[in-house]
């Protein structure tokens, strides 16, 4: 999508959706599935991050925490209260990969808002790979655990029996439709509101040229300001809706008669 108009002799020349462009880190050739492009990079920055907070902050376990240790101890009883409350504590033999999960999510998200970078989980190429690693080992989970009892969860044994066939092949449908859902939401939310940002940024750019002292400007930077707000907000609630999502899969898999 591009947005190519004159206001008043200044060029309005937008494309919200180039920041979305995966590209080589070295050289302008082809991207072949080994290539460095600016999602390993921004992947590994998030790595690097992720180990900073929860690894090196972490290190000295003060009893008295510094501000690191004491953001890496709210995001562990965050996630482990979550977790409890969804699948009991028997889910919490699965709390490292939630976990993994939730912070690999919220920190490409949140550096994702830096001017210059590159937003990770905007492509479904990365939030379908999570999705479909939460569906199959959450579906071979529940067959492990509880083998053909799993099937429960497609047989609403509280609803009349002549529904009950109907709602089965329903609750099959919206099963198998959930890595789709699952990843869809995430990457979604990401671009639209990364988009939003990129266009009303480009209205101040010409606006400020096109008016006595750049006074143009007031409206549209009014309107980022309170975009990129709602947009800081979007990716962390964005991180905990994949996150309490997978904890409900996996107390599918754990309890599939309840």
């Amino acid at each position: 999508m591009a947005v190519d108009e004159q206001v008043e002799g200044a060029t309005l020349n937008i494309h919200p959706m180039d920041q979305f462009k995966i590209q080589p880190l070295f050289g302008d050739g082809p991207v072949q599935w080994y290539t460095p492009t600016n999602v390993t990079l921004w992947l590994f920055i998030a790595i690097a991050a992720i180990v900073l907070l929860m690894v090196i902050a972490t290190r000295g376990r003060s009893v008295v925490p510094s501000r690191g240790q004491s953001v890496a101890e709210m995001i562990y009883s965050f996630v482990r209260s979550m977790i409890v409350d969804i699948t009991g504590e028997g889910g919490l033999k699965y709390f490292p990969y939630i976990m993994t999960l939730f912070l690999l999510i919220l920190f490409t998200n949140v550096l994702g808002l830096l001017p210059y970078s590159f937003t990770v989980t905007s492509h479904i190429a990365v939030t379908g790979v999570l999705a479909m690693a939460v569906f199959t080992s959450v579906t071979l989970l529940g067959f492990i655990k509880n083998g053909s009892k799993f099937l429960k969860i497609f047989w609403i044994s509280e609803a009349p029996l002549a529904l009950r066939p109907i709602l089965a092949i329903i609750e099959i449908i919206s099963y198998f439709v959930r890595p789709v859902s699952h990843s869809i939401r995430l990457a979604g939310n990401m671009m639209a509101g990364h988009a939003v940002i990129k266009v009303f940024a480009g209205f101040a750019a010409v606006l400020a040229a096109g008016t006595p002292l750049g006074i143009g400007l007031i409206a549209p930077i009014g309107a980022i300001m309170a975009v990129y707000g709602l947009e800081l907000l979007v990716v962390v609630i964005q991180a905990y809706v994949f996150t309490i999502l997978t904890c409900v899969y996996l107390n599918d898999a754990l309890h599939p008669g309840h």
